[in-house]
């Protein structure tokens, strides 16, 4: 998981929860997310939680992998053992790269969810994969073994750009990974752009949005670049060897991607995510961002069941210790208060296309979003219906909308 883990309290030895906690757990959805920390390099934009073979050291290993994270997943059945989630309704294959790991590894951790929880009848199954790394034999494995999508990380079709994010895939390789993945029978295909790396030229990003087009992708994650400290990217830029990059900049890419996407039949459903529609969208990410329940398997994972959350120790090797030693990998864990749970529900549901009803606003919310109304950044129409939702314009200036709509 990116950043550095907040502070919290203690989990439990054996990751107990609080009884109200699980009294009705999995009422509005329920997700699983497992990280997978392993990556053939580092990008060197990436401050995720991942380690290439020469930062793991000793005693964690990708040929014990998925045993380990079984074993996690025993204990999250004992945890919720009297009060189970109904069934799953998402899985969510993240890292690093999961498909370092062999077919058989993610079909077995697939095979154990469905037999601690069950898969519901239509669960959305995601692995993320670097395009080098899958080809079109482990993309039919993949397939046949439940993976129903895919998230691709494309990030450019520059080679130049590619070059400054340290992406080791050549030009052209995530759509031709993609265009296997439909082949392979995937329902639903995911290509993740990153824009405003310095260097990149306006026409750069166009031929990226093309590509992402006639790869046949149904679903486009675009983000703009974010320098994060301790990497070697935000290295280069105190060096002065690369500019930071720049909001305006960031800026005209987002309103290109809306115009390129959309002319191309792809509707924006948050505010870095379109897909060409509803059945495209990803529910797992949708079940974050509606305060739904999952729990989160492998180092440095994040769960959240019933307004409690916590988090996993990161490092590989002490995840796989305190599980062999019998004790849970979490580290700390918060229960949210009201107005947490108020701030974080606002701050992502208004990036939601379909918004957030008025009524979930305090007075001075409301009036704020009437104010946002008539400086152009919500939509009037929503308005007059009773919703807060984002304009383009709004979308630019998300974070400083949800600000205003805070106490």
């Amino acid at each position: 998981m990116p950043g550095v883990l907040p502070a919290g309290e203690p989990v439990p030895v054996d990751g107990s929860l609080p009884a109200a906690a699980t009294r009705a757990v999995g009422a509005s959805g329920f997700g699983v997310y497992v990280h997978v920390p392993f990556c053939a390099s580092r990008c060197g934009y990436c401050d995720f939680n991942t380690y290439t073979a020469a930062e793991l050291g000793g005693g964690a290993s990708r040929e014990t992998y998925a045993d380990t994270v079984l074993a996690e997943l025993t204990l999250a059945a004992r945890v919720l053992g009297d009060t189970p989630p109904s069934r799953v309704d998402t899985v969510f294959v993240g890292g690093g790269t999961p498909t370092l790991l062999p077919p058989d590894d993610l079909a077995r951790i697939l095979d154990g969810i469905d037999r601690v929880w069950g898969l519901a009848a239509d669960v959305e199954v995601t692995t993320e994969a670097n395009p080098e790394s899958v080809g079109p034999a482990t993309l039919k494995e993949l397939r046949s073994a439940g993976y129903t999508r895919i998230s691709l990380g494309m990030q450019s079709a520059a080679s130049g750009v590619l070059a400054v994010l340290d992406r080791t895939h050549r030009p052209g390789r995530a759509v031709e990974a993609a265009v296997e993945a439909r082949e392979a029978g995937f329902d639903h295909v995911n290509l993740d752009l990153i824009y405003g790396t310095p260097g990149e030229r306006a026409e750069d990003f166009a031929a990226s949005l093309d590509q992402v087009v006639a790869a046949g992708a149904d679903h486009v994650s675009a983000y703009a670049l974010i320098v994060e400290d301790g990497t070697r990217l935000a290295a280069r830029m105190r060096r002065g060897e690369l500019p930071y990059p720049s909001d305006d900049v960031a800026a005209d890419r987002y309103l290109a991607a809306e115009a390129a996407l959309g002319a191309a039949g792809f509707s924006w459903y948050e505010v870095s995510n379109w897909a060409r529609s509803g059945a495209a969208r990803c529910r797992h990410n949708l079940l974050y961002w509606t305060g739904a329940d999952w729990w989160g398997l492998g180092p440095g994972a994040h769960s959240h069941v019933g307004g409690v959350r916590w988090w996993n120790v990161k490092h590989p090797t002490a995840y796989a210790k305190r599980l062999a030693d019998g004790r849970s990998p979490g580290l700390a864990r918060e229960v949210l208060t009201p107005d947490e749970a108020y701030t974080e529900d606002v701050m992502l549901r208004l990036r939601l296309a379909d918004g957030l009803p008025l009524a979930a606003l305090d007075d001075a919310g409301r009036a704020a979003a009437a104010r946002a109304v008539a400086d152009g950044l919500l939509a009037a129409p929503a308005h007059a219906a009773g919703r807060a939702v984002l304009t383009l314009r709004g979308r630019l200036l998300a974070d400083a909308v949800v600000r205003d709509l805070l106490p």
